[in-house]
């Protein structure tokens, strides 16, 4: 495996989005002319990894023609019937080779703003620690919803703990699980045997690796995202639409610091695959689309993540 360069990185796609209210699938919901799948498919590309692999259940047919659509070289992996991330993240495990060894990342097809640059800082901070498990983290003003990471008097990871399973107490600590986690391969495929569904959910949790290799005297380390936005994730169409509003904000502002002129950048709207050239014009109320809904290649997203 080539340094700083991942085994593979699994995204999780297998969710129903119940709260979408729609028939189309969550993950092929679209901002910035991309679903949220192919925003994740194109972070984990930049990153340049081995191999990716996407795993679906939900509508698994529309998901995984689009995502052969979006990246032919990825690895389509079905979720069974066992609910829950860790069975999830096992099955995307399963259609990897058995012996494979290295950086493991996983992330979530519902959080859009997630840059390539973040899952490098995110894996080349876990090989630096040679820590057995980093986990991305993030202080949210409204940690609602996310699972809390819970931490000793001197400041060490100690566990983290679900929304739905967390004391009044918890609830009120602001940094949060953001969901995308860093692994040895081998740590994450011995630990996920151990992960059981004793929770409010019934479901099999992949934050719950964590309590099992810190059990087994094992090292966890966690990397915080100071750029908020990219950890927050999609639940309904309210926080599609805001998060398509910050996305096409970053966008448009990262032409304009590359020389395009934009006129009239609250109401412009520019596609993320857009490719734009310095001394470009762009007038009052423009719409630019791109063209067919395929992963990032260099050059089309901003180069650094603004606050």
């Amino acid at each position: 495996m080539t340094p700083n360069r991942p085994a593979a990185v699994i995204i999780l796609a297998a969710g129903g989005g119940t709260r979408m209210r729609s028939s189309t699938p969550k993950v092929l919901h679209r901002i910035g002319g991309r679903s949220l799948v192919g925003h994740a498919v194109a972070a984990a590309r930049g990153l340049r990894p081995d191999r990716v692999v996407v795993v679906v259940r939900h509508d698994r047919d529309r998901v995984a023609a689009h995502v052969r659509q979006l990246d032919p070289q990825a690895i389509v992996a079905d979720q069974d019937e066992i609910a829950g991330t860790a069975r999830a993240a096992e099955c995307g495990l399963e259609a990897l080779p058995a012996d494979l060894g290295g950086t493991v990342i996983i992330t979530m097809a519902d959080t859009p703003l997630l840059t390539s640059a973040t899952l490098q800082e995110l894996s080349d901070h876990h090989r630096e620690d040679g820590s057995q498990v980093t986990v991305l983290t993030a202080s949210l003003a409204n940690p609602a919803g996310y699972g809390r990471i819970l931490r000793d008097s001197e400041g060490r990871l100690v566990g983290m703990v679900e929304d739905a399973d967390a004391t009044d107490a918890q609830r009120r600590l602001s940094e949060v699980n953001c969901g995308m986690y860093a692994f040895d391969a081998d740590t994450l495929r011995k630990a996920l045997l151990e992960v059981g569904a004793n929770n409010a959910q019934g479901e099999r949790y992949l934050p719950d690796v964590i309590g099992v290799v810190l059990a087994g005297g094992g090292t966890v380390r966690t990397h915080a995202v100071c750029d908020t936005w990219q950890a927050e994730g999609v639940n309904d169409r309210a926080q599609l639409a805001r998060l398509g509003t910050e996305l096409n904000r970053r966008t448009v502002e990262h032409w304009m610091r590359a020389g395009v002129t934009i006129v009239d950048p609250p109401n412009t709207r520019i596609d993320v695959g857009v490719l734009l050239g310095p001394g470009v014009r762009v007038g009052p109320f423009a719409t630019l689309r791109s063209g067919p809904d395929v992963p990032a290649g260099e050059g089309d997203q901003p180069a650094k993540d603004h606050p």
